[in-house]
């Protein structure tokens, strides 16, 4: 067993014993892992509260070659996940990108990147940033770091530009937007106002700041929230088959 040392967001834990810990971290060096946390149930530990849900550490472990649990031995807290009382859409929006971590990513698969998004998504949830837009962006980034990130101003299958006006046949599973003649014949495929398609691409743009000044009207929040769901349910499947 190798000592290795990383940082790290809680996602998730469980009691094992009296005294310890289960653990689920994504790190930014190695990727989501699943850790023994030996005395961390403790009223006085040598973790001091660092393996609270969604904070965020830094953490000395023992990576280990089998199936078995890592070990986490040691445990700095660097950042806390504390959205003021009436934020409550925040926290559950917190607890979301952790669900969405954990359920998307693979055990000893890093994504550098996609840990620096959560972490600055999880500090903005809790210094207050507008939720909707926030979250949205989360998700749509992340699925592009994963590789699943869905067309949106072209056919998915045969790349013909798609004039982003009226609305638009729109299939998770097939990749994203469709033209007409390749949308014939597919099932789970939705139709969406031009409005959406805009709003996507501007919320994963990571070339400029514009989507900072985004105000997202509530029809428009209502087919997003609906669609992002939706891709994220069908790309689940994908991945775990």
């Amino acid at each position: 067993m190798s000592s290795e040392k990383a940082s790290a967001l809680v996602l998730r834990t469980i009691d094992f014993s009296e005294t310890s810990l289960v653990v689920w971290l994504f790190t930014r060096e190695f990727g989501k892992i699943s850790a023994l946390a030996k005395g961390a149930r403790r009223l006085k530990n040598p973790f001091e509260s660092a393996l609270d849900v969604l904070t965020l550490c830094r953490i000395v472990f023992l990576h280990k070659s089998s199936e078995a649990l890592d070990l986490v031995t040691e445990a700095k807290l660097l950042r806390r996940f504390r959205p003021t009382r009436q934020n409550l859409a925040g926290l559950y929006a917190g607890y979301y990108v952790a669900e969405l971590l954990g359920d998307l990513t693979d055990e000893n698969d890093p994504h550098p990147e996609l840990f620096d998004l959560a972490d600055e998504t999880l500090a903005a949830l809790a210094a207050g940033e507008v939720v909707p837009r926030r979250l949205a962006r989360f998700e749509l980034i992340a699925l592009r770091f994963l590789g699943h990130a869905p067309a949106l101003d072209q056919c998915a299958e045969c790349g013909m530009k798609i004039d982003l006006t009226g609305r638009i046949a729109f299939g998770g599973i097939h990749g994203g937007a469709l033209c007409r003649g390749c949308r014939q014949g597919k099932s789970s495929v939705v139709s969406v106002s031009a409005g959406v398609l805009r709003t996507m691409a501007q919320l994963a743009d990571l070339e400029t700041q514009a989507w900072r000044r985004i105000e997202i009207d509530a029809q428009i929040l209502g087919e997003l929230r609906k669609q992002e769901a939706k891709n994220n349910r069908e790309i689940l499947p994908q991945r775990l088959g």
